[in-house]
This record gives C-alpha cells, sequence and structure tokens, in this order.
C-alpha cells in the first residue's frame, strides 16, 4: 500500500525518541549519581525528560481544561465540553456553563483543520464564555477514521458547516478562523441560497485565505511552486496498521509538524535548550509557558488525503472562492447570493500564514451584502496566532468582535435578552440532580 512503510517508518521514529527520553531521564536520575560533583546528569536527566514529553505529545488530543467561569454571584461556574452534534469527520461541541442562564451572544468557532486539534482555541474559547454560550467544530484525527467511513474532502468539509450553522439555527454568531474562512463563508452562500431562514446573524472571518493571491507568503509560494502530483507523491501516506483508520490516505500530522517547525528551527532549538536548563537547574515546572504552548503546538492531527489535496488545488491554485467559482456537488456556490449576514474580517499586520489582504477579499465578493454590514480590522503589530488567541486578541480584536454581534443582534435575541431563561441544573447530559451536587467534572 502506497505510503504505509514511511508513515510508520515516522511512528517509529517518533516512538524511539520517546523511549531514548524516558530511558535517558530514568537513567539519570538515579539517586548515586547525586554524590557526582558534575551537573552532567542533571542536564541529562532534564533533556531526557523533555524529549519523553514532546515526542508524547505528539500523538495524544489535549484535553480542553477550560476553567470555571465567575459568575456575578460570586460562584465559579463548572464548563461541561458536551458533544451537540456528532458526525464521522467531526462534532460539533457545546460548552455548557453549569447553572447559567443562556447568554444573548451564541458563537459558533469554526476551528481550522490544518494539522491541529481543535484546543488550539482554547484560550480562545475561554475568552469568549464569559459573554457568550460557545459552540466549536472539533475535527476528528484521520488515522482514527475507518476507510468504510468514505472520503472527505472540502466540498464534504462545506456540507459539515452548513449542517452545523442549519442545526443551531439563525441566531448564531459564526467566527472561522485561519483555514476555513473560505469555505465558512461558502457555507453561509448555501444557506442564503438553500435555506435563508438557517442563515448566521453575522460571520467574522480572521485570517483565512480567501483571495491567497492577494499577498503573496510562504505557504502560497509552496502551493505555487509544488504541482498536484509532486505534492500528491511526497505528502501523502497510508496510515499504518497501528491506528482504526489503517489504509486510510491522509498527509500526516507528524510531516505538517515538521514543516511548521523547520519554518522557525532557530527559535524552537532555543525554545527547548533554555528549557533543558531550566529543568537541570530546577526552576522549570510542569505548568510553566514552555509546557502550556508545546503541549499544544506539538500535538498534530493528520488530514485526509482528498481535503488537503482539494484544498491546495481549489482554495490555493485555483482561487475557487476567490472567483467567486466554488462548486458543491456540481452546484454553483454564487457567494453574491449573501445578503442578510453582517460580514467582518480580521487580519494580522504581521500575519507570515495569512498576510493581510487576503481574508479582506470576503467584503468585495460579499456583493449582496450592504456596506452598512460590513467592517474590516487590521491589528498592527500582530501574528497569525495573535489575531485569535494572543493578547492583541484579548485585549483589542475580542471586544470588537463582540461589538460587532450586539449592533447586528435581531429582535429575537433582544427578546431573550430581556426575558428569563430557564437556570441550567449544572449537572452533565442524563444526570440526576442532588440537593449537595457540585457540579464537578473532569474534563
Amino acid at each position: 500500500m502506497k505510503g504505509i512503510v514511511s508513515y510508520d517508518a515516522m511512528e517509529t521514529i517518533r516512538n524511539t525518541n520517546e523511549w531514548i527520553g524516558a530511558t535517558t531521564r530514568a537513567f539519570s536520575s538515579y539517586p548515586a549519581f547525586a554524590m557526582v560533583p558534575n551537573p552532567m546528569f542533571r542536564v541529562l536527566s532534564a533533556w531526557g525528560s523533555v524529549v519523553e514529553r514532546s515526542f508524547s505529545r505528539m500523538v495524544v488530543k489535549p484535553d480542553w481544561e477550560i476553567p470555571p467561569i465567575a459568575g456575578e454571584d460570586g460562584q465559579d461556574h463548572i464548563v461541561y465540553v458536551e458533544p451537540e452534534l456528532e458526525k464521522d469527520f467531526g462534532d460539533l461541541v457545546r460548552f455548557r456553563v453549569a447553572r447559567r442562564n443562556p447568554m444573548s451572544r451564541k458563537v459558533m468557532l469554526v476551528a481550522p483543520m490544518s494539522g491541529h486539534y481543535a484546543t488550539l482555541l482554547r484560550s480562545t474559547v475561554t475568552s469568549l464564555l464569559p459573554d457568550c454560550d460557545v459552540y466549536v467544530t472539533d475535527w476528528h484525527n484521520a488515522r482514527d477514521i475507518p476507510v468504510s467511513k468514505g472520503k472527505f474532502d472540502i466540498e464534504d468539509y462545506t456540507r459539515y458547516l452548513v449542517d452545523f450553522m442549519r442545526h443551531l439555527g439563525p441566531d448564531t454568531n459564526v467566527i472561522a478562523i485561519c483555514q476555513p474562512a473560505p469555505l465558512a463563508l461558502a457555507a453561509t452562500a448555501i444557506l442564503a441560497a438553500e435555506d435563508p431562514k438557517s442563515q448566521p446573524r453575522t460571520l467574522t472571518l480572521i485570517g483565512g485565505p480567501v483571495d491567497p493571491d492577494a499577498a503573496a507568503t510562504e505557504v502560497t509560494d509552496f502551493g505555487n511552486r509544488m504541482t498536484m502530483g509532486q505534492l500528491e507523491h511526497l505528502a501523502i501516506q497510508s496510515v499504518g496498521f497501528k491506528y482504526a483508520g489503517a489504509g486510510r490516505m491522509v498527509y500526516p500530522g507528524l510531516a505538517q509538524l515538521s514543516s511548521f517547525i523547520a519554518m522557525n528551527a532557530e527559535t524552537h532549538a532555543k525554545a527547548f535548550a533554555d528549557k533543558v536548563l531550566a529543568d537541570a537547574q530546577g526552576t522549570g515546572s510542569e505548568s510553566d509557558r514552555h509546557n502550556r504552548f508545546y503541549d499544544e503546538y506539538l500535538a498534530v492531527m493528520d488530514m485526509t488525503a482528498e481535503f488537503y489535496l482539494s484544498t491546495v488545488e481549489r482554495i490555493f491554485k485555483k482561487l475557487e472562492i476567490a472567483q467567486n467559482a466554488f462548486t458543491v456537488d456540481g452546484k454553483a456556490v454564487d457567494i453574491g447570493n449573501i445578503s442578510d449576514v453582517a460580514i467582518m474580517t480580521v487580519e494580522g499586520g504581521d500575519d507570515d500564514i495569512s498576510a493581510p489582504g487576503q481574508c479582506v477579499a470576503a467584503l468585495d465578493l460579499c456583493t449582496g451584502v450592504p456596506d452598512a454590514k460590513k467592517t474590516q480590522h487590521l491589528e498592527p503589530d500582530a501574528g497569525h496566532y495573535g489575531i485569535f488567541a494572543g493578547k492583541s486578541w484579548r485585549l483589542n480584536i475580542r471586544p470588537l468582535v463582540l461589538d460587532f454581534i450586539d449592533e447586528n443582534m435581531g429582535s429575537t435575541q433582544r427578546r431573550r435578552r430581556s426575558g428569563p431563561a430557564p437556570v441550567d441544573s449544572g449537572e452533565p447530559n442524563g444526570a440526576k440532580t442532588g440537593p449537595k451536587d457540585t457540579g464537578k467534572m473532569a474534563v
């Protein structure tokens, strides 16, 4: 089977490095070595610990670990992560805040499928939960999906978004981050044509490649340099026998991670060296900044081959969204059909993944939307990660997005805001309520 040897070879290398790290850590930690007046063994132990942790995280999906939300009554409200709508290749999950009335703002975060799990948006979710009811698209790792479940390309991805939006209803405010921005735009256009009553209230696109040719980056240059044949030959592999998706053709997460690290190799090398020295000196900790970042950054997932290849070919090479020529099941998707949805774009001045100009192109495509319902924001000096999860998001962008949502709320939301709402019991779905229940749950 094509690529299965190379896929298993990558997993073997990862597994071996994890074992080398664990062995080095265990060997260098013998109490007898403490008598040796040389820091070598402490450095070796720290190196082994960092290596073991790094390589073990590459195959583990991180937990959401959303902290409790402080309420006006002085109580902490536990957050439950629950499936709202389940599908083969991804779920719509709900972050239910126990014992809290429904909020006037309902937000659906569209997470990227670009190598990392949806938990990459953990800080984004945490920042929105005090003011919104939040739902997130939680995509599955392709290596864990049996071949019998069929294919999943960008048309399937778009249909999933249509189903998720239709399920949540017209009071939803969609925020699409990075890769799914053009497909969220297409999904909204499909609803505008086929089921206008199910359209979201607002659509916010953050750092997405709506028109990749509007501003060249290393990502767009790579897509233009490689032919589709070269890309399929070099990048696509077959899932090994270790996983449920054995035989499925994928773009491996480990290959994507290698590309991520290569883009900033010196920065990552310094970060790991500093972490080893900190642990050797006893100044590192389990939850320090390094571990919090790299536990998420190193956790990667496989993408189906058809999704990866169709994204490169149709979004980056053929520019189907940028030229309003996208089709789903052979039917043209006219973005001009969108007329009742308010559109906002957010870009970072220092974004080297989706440079300024790529995302704001969506406003010109939405010819049916009045100018009064269009807005854009360029955050100076902000990088790609910062515009949805960093300091720029927390201090500047998040308040603007919430104001944009409030300005475009319909009468239904205003009635919900002013009227009473049932109070959540604080129990997980299907659980019984007890008089002394604390509502605790391990996410």
